[in-house]
């Protein structure tokens, strides 16, 4: 492989060209790899050069944690107490303090012990989850299909993703049919997006609907989602609670330090004392300078508040978070799948009826007709979901010609005879299409998209439905007239306590901010049904960009206080 004409595998791993928008030949190509993917003894040497594919584990000497529990201002003047009290407070016939040294060591002790043991506990508990939730995949090795730890992938393999995998990697999909990616964990949409061949999908994303095979070319830390880690992962800022600590520490040493100077002089120059009387009466000082029992109290009290947030199913990493969390007063949150349910659903007060002598629920019925039962994307998902039971879909009638959704029609329809032998279409797709299909009249299109329009200003996407009759009794018929019945409001509605939790917050004087992914419009009308406020701005005023009149004068940093939230931000 060194031979090889091309850049080498390092150059690939700094990212010394662009795999993500070169032509796919040319990324087997850089990549020295083939549609029959790679050998075992290929993968395990690329292995060595790129790395496993997982996020980066810092390791650390358990022992070494255990005495960074001591390396702290507060600690340093119990040392040097228990230093004096072993060391110094000797003389005069009388053996050194082993009292008060006993009792300094044991404090130190005890607070170590309390603190690692809780974060001990607590990086224990991650951990295992963490392997738990270790991803598999399907690769193509030796010229074999096999599944394997997601861990072994490295650039130049095969891999094929289909519905309900999370893609294990970066990597350019290969010739197929188009899929359907949720990427809500890196971006905050709502909808899968659709990926046709040679695009890209992203690690940690996760496949709704098809499936193809694909070439991989990042992974681990290099992949999109990686780097954002990374970014999160390399900010060292130390907590308000150390801060407190350091700052009370340094106050007890300066004072220690001065009351020190001050005694010896009076002590020994002036008053003459002996030796081991005043390294008693210092170590006095020393002693009674300091809150000696602080740090033992503050590590069981935070013990405490990490065992009851663990019977809430919360696992604190590092124990002075507890205090941090409670002196919090923003909490930025996320939308899509924390403030809301990342699940698509009908709005079923706001559905738009057509057809005349057409209820609402006529119109979720042939929506749902015009749905898969098995193996649904997310809108098949949300139709089908509206009825009292998802078997209604079906009921009554006898499904002949299921009609996929594909990128050029954009509309799913199904043919059907229903208990009278009557053969009918169902239709659900993009309302321009399903227009185009119903050949509507110009009033009836300025009042669709009067309340598309509508529907859009809240931040909901637009689902229209459509009838037709077949009386040819053929799937390949033309039928009679394409009728519109409808328009479905889609959203991705809210969790059940979310709004009772930002109320909670907001009465302990926490300001709760939406940070999204998603459209402006998306943003507020989620705020709006949380009641948090629709005061939101896109994140390119963040940057100066995209100000109106009202916020143009405004600082960023005031700018950040005014708002209830920011849309369209990306890692």
């Amino acid at each position: 492989m060194g031979n090889d004409k091309g850049i080498s595998l390092e150059e690939i791993k700094n990212e010394s060209v662009d795999l993500e928008r070169i032509p796919i030949e040319e990324v087997f190509e850089q990549l020295k790899c083939t549609r029959g993917g790679l050998t075992s003894e290929e993968g395990a040497n690329r292995l060595q050069v790129f790395g496993p594919n997982k996020l980066e584990e810092k390791k650390e000497s358990k022992f070494l944690k255990f005495l960074g529990f001591m390396w702290n201002p507060l600690s340093w003047v119990m040392e040097a107490a228990a230093l004096m009290a072993i060391a110094l407070a000797n003389g005069d016939g009388r053996p050194p303090d082993w009292q008060d040294f006993v009792g300094i060591i044991a404090l130190l002790l005890i607070n170590s012990t309390i603190s690692f043991i809780e974060e001990n506990n607590a990086g224990n508990a991650a951990a295992a989850l963490m392997a738990n939730l270790a991803p598999k995949t399907k690769v193509l090795r030796d010229g074999r299909w096999s599944e394997q730890d997601a861990a072994i992938l490295v650039p130049g393999d095969i891999i094929t993703i289909k519905l309900g995998d999370i893609v294990p990697a970066d990597a350019r999909l290969l010739e197929g049919d188009p899929l359907k990616i949720d990427q809500s964990a890196l971006t905050g949409e709502s909808l899968p997006v659709t990926k046709n061949p040679s695009d890209e999908v992203f690690s940690g994303s996760t496949c709704k609907q098809g499936e193809i095979e694909a070439v991989v070319i990042a992974t681990g830390v290099h992949t999109f989602f990686g780097k954002a880690a990374h970014l999160v992962d390399s900010t060292n800022q130390v907590g308000h609670f150390q801060k407190v600590l350091t700052a009370i520490g340094n106050f007890c040493i300066c004072s220690i330090a001065v009351g020190i100077i001050i005694e010896m002089i009076v002590m020994y120059p002036i008053q003459h004392r002996k030796y081991r009387d005043g390294i008693d009466n210092l170590l006095v000082l020393l002693i009674g300078g300091i809150p000696i029992a602080m740090p033992t109290v503050l590590s069981v009290t935070m013990a405490i508040g990490s065992h009851r947030l663990s019977q809430q199913g919360a696992i604190t990493k590092r124990m002075t978070a507890i205090e941090e969390m409670a002196g919090m007063d923003v909490l930025c949150s996320d939308k899509t799948g924390t403030l809301t349910l990342n699940k698509l659903t009908v709005d079923r007060n706001l559905i738009e009826v057509f057809a005349k002598g057409v209820e609402k629920e006529h119109v979720i019925l042939y929506a749902a007709r015009a749905s898969r039962t098995e193996n649904q994307d997310a809108i098949d998902a949300a139709i089908v979901g509206m009825l009292a039971d998802p078997k209604e879909a079906r009921a009554g009638i006898r499904e002949i010609h299921f009609l996929p959704f594909n990128p050029v029609d954009k509309r799913t329809a199904l043919t059907y005879i229903d208990a009278a032998g009557n053969w009918h279409r169902a239709s659900k797709g993009a309302p321009e299409q399903i227009i185009t299909l119903c050949n509507c009249k110009e009033d009836v299109k300025k009042k669709v998209h009067a309340v598309i329009d509508k529907f859009a200003e809240r931040g909901l996407r637009s689902l229209a439905v459509a009838r037709q009759e077949v009386p040819e009794k053929s799937k390949d018929g033309p039928g009679a007239p394409w009728q519109l019945i409808g328009l479905l409001p889609l959203f991705d509605p809210p969790r059940h306590d979310s709004a009772e939790t930002i109320r909670r917050a907001l009465n302990l004087g926490v300001n709760v901010k939406m940070i999204t992914g998603d459209q402006l419009a998306i943003a507020k009308e989620t705020g709006r049904r949380l009641g948090m406020g629709t005061n939101m701005y896109p994140s390119s005023s963040l940057l100066g960009q995209d100000k109106d009149a009202s916020i143009a004068s405004l600082p960023v940093d005031e700018l950040i206080e005014k708002a209830d939230g920011f849309a369209g931000v990306f890692p």
